[in-house]
């Protein structure tokens, strides 16, 4: 299962899967492109284990970076609970 997490001011989706058996939750990045199409990119919790990067330039990833790292204690919850909408009740 994939839920929805965050959209940031500049049309970027970042999304996260259910928590895996092994403790792991993939964070999807993704962000619509003119030219390529969609640039995305994949971090693996709890270890921000980077990959599938494509069409970031380093300073984004180091932007989606520090939002991840900032947020990865309500992305291992909400992960845990299906996603936010269930772990918040609404």
């Amino acid at each position: 299962m994939i839920y929805p997490f965050m959209t940031l001011d500049d049309g970027t989706e970042i999304v996260h899967s259910e928590m895996y058996q092994n403790g792991e939750v993939k964070v999807y990045i993704e962000k619509p492109d003119e030219k390529d199409g969609f640039h995305y990119a994949s971090c693996f919790l709890p270890d921000y284990t980077w990959k599938e990067v494509n069409g970031f330039t380093d300073t984004e990833i180091e932007r989606y970076r520090e939002i991840i790292e900032s947020t990865a204690h309500l992305i291992l919850e909400f992960a845990q609970e299906g996603g936010f909408e269930n772990a918040s009740n609404f």
